[in-house]
């Protein structure tokens, strides 16, 4: 396993770590795999106060780093319910004691902050900061990290302000939106902690054209990772493995592979982009179209037969494919069906900015996708 400074903290942390949001629903199974983990050379794990009800994901990542305290980094976060000092010291004692530890390694003030909250609220006479500081000082929480899915140029504030050790922001193949905001956080000597290397496992499907792409790239799950930490201004991608067989897959591609090299990186970048135009003459995904008079979910339908068009995914496509047509799928909270319920009408291509031919698109889909 590879090792990266986090930052100026002093500290080296594994190049993957375990994401503790997607824990089995067995709690000796999430404990043992997160063990195994560790066996294996993860020295951090992520977590957080509202991942599972009443801090389940803690209180297991307390039992599995127990008698081995001193081996591993815990990362976890503050959810700002409140703007008060005494919630945000609360939750922190909540999670000291869910976790069964004196202290945390990195500590995310506030999870997901936005620019303006921290800015205006948090950051107040009084409030959340002011709390931290006095937690820091009594060596409860040892480095001060922050989360955010805020635009970039928030997140980008965020790092100006000279407060934080490290961050976790977003990365992966499919949005690069941070990577400037990541190569910055690491200019400056910040950690930065990658959520979501395979996009929520979007990603890990099965694409022959990527298969076929790289030698000895054995999947799709394989490559999102091994991008992500090719990266040099990324200290550690965090995988939310809920299964031993991704524990062990993942933790055998960042002890045996590694890195892509920078041929390998320039390639697949290269390969992303052009398929990122093919996708773009099937849909963009910017649901002008919607809604339709008749509830067939058009841009959800087009993004599976992107899976199956250009990046040759076709079991994954027709899975996402099935889900619609048993009515299982929704877009902005409203149930859509599938291509075959369109009556041609035609109001979704005179709304389309692509001038995309929504109505043949839709019959090709559904004959594409629609079969065993």
């Amino acid at each position: 396993m590879e090792y990266r400074p986090y930052g100026k903290t002093g500290k080296l942390v594994s190049v993957l770590s375990f994401g503790a949001m997607r824990l089995p629903q067995d709690d000796d199974e999430a404990v043992h795999i997160m063990q195994r983990g560790l066996d294996l050379g993860i020295n951090l794990i992520d977590t957080a106060l509202v991942y599972g009800p009443d801090g389940r994901s803690e209180k297991l990542v307390g039992r599995a780093i127990k008698g081995r305290r001193e081996q591993v980094y815990i990362s976890t976060k503050n959810p700002l319910h409140d703007d008060t000092a005494a919630g945000w010291r609360k939750r922190l004692e909540q999670s000291l004691t869910n976790l069964d530890t004196d202290y945390i390694d990195f500590y995310v003030l506030v999870h997901d902050v936005k620019w303006d909250a921290f800015n205006s609220s948090f950051k107040n006479p009084g409030q959340g900061l002011e709390e931290a500081l006095k937690a820091r000082d009594e060596g409860l929480v040892h480095h001060f990290t922050f989360s955010s899915h805020d635009s970039p140029e928030n997140v980008h504030k965020l790092i100006d302000t000279g407060l934080f050790e490290g961050m976790i922001v977003q990365y992966n193949l499919l949005d690069r939106a941070y990577e400037e905001c990541i190569a910055h956080a690491h200019e400056v000597g910040m950690g930065v902690q990658v959520m979501g290397p395979v996009a929520g496992g979007r990603l890990g499907v099965r694409s022959a054209k990527l298969e076929r792409f790289l030698e000895n790239i054995g999947s799709t799950a394989e490559l999102a990772l091994r991008f992500v930490i090719s990266n040099p201004h990324v200290t550690t991608a965090m995988s939310g493995m809920s299964t031993l067989e991704q524990v062990e897959e993942n933790c055998a591609v960042a002890n045996n592979k590694g890195p892509l090299s920078a041929a390998e990186r320039e390639a697949v970048l290269r390969l992303y982009e052009e398929n990122r135009k093919l996708a773009e003459l099937y849909c963009t995904g910017c649901g002008y179209c919607m809604p339709c008079p008749q509830g067939v979910g058009i841009p959800l339908i087009f993004a599976a037969m992107i899976q199956h068009k250009v990046w040759e995914a076709s079991e994954a496509a027709r899975r996402q494919y099935r889900r619609i047509l048993e009515g299982r799928a929704r877009w902005q909270d409203q149930e859509v069906k599938a291509a075959d319920a369109c009556v041609e009408c035609g109001q979704c291509e005179q709304k389309c900015p692509q001038k995309i031919p929504i109505i043949q698109q839709l019959k090709e889909s559904h004959a594409a996708l629609a079969g065993d």
